[in-house]
């Protein structure tokens, strides 16, 4: 991974408190893993920054890298690194999720 990738990434969870680096838009995700997550967190009403990885190639096998997690979507909350949709969906049904949000989101 370039240098520059690493940096934008990187930038890109620093600045915002909820990061999604998915398939897609918010409003039209492009897979099925993406759009459950996309689900999860419209529910708890929390503002994210969507990151559409078919944008971008660089980004899509950088952010693998950077986080050294395989597929995507990867969430990021409050600069750390969360998981994927299986992670996420686990969350959402524990409860754990809902204020990992909310503490990101004051």
């Amino acid at each position: 991974m370039s240098e520059d990738i690493k940096n934008k990434i990187g930038s890109q969870i620093e600045q915002n408190n909820v990061v999604l680096y998915m398939k897609g838009t918010k409003d039209m995700p492009q897979c099925g893993f993406s759009a459950r997550v996309v689900q999860i967190l419209n529910s708890h009403g929390v503002d994210y920054e969507a990151v559409d990885v078919l944008e971008d190639p660089d980004i899509r096998q950088g952010i693998k890298e950077f986080s050294n997690w395989p597929t995507i979507p990867q969430l990021y909350v409050g600069g750390q690194f969360v998981g994927g949709c299986d992670i996420c969906v686990e969350m959402e049904e524990s409860g754990e999720l809902g204020p990992i949000l909310q503490e990101a989101a004051k």
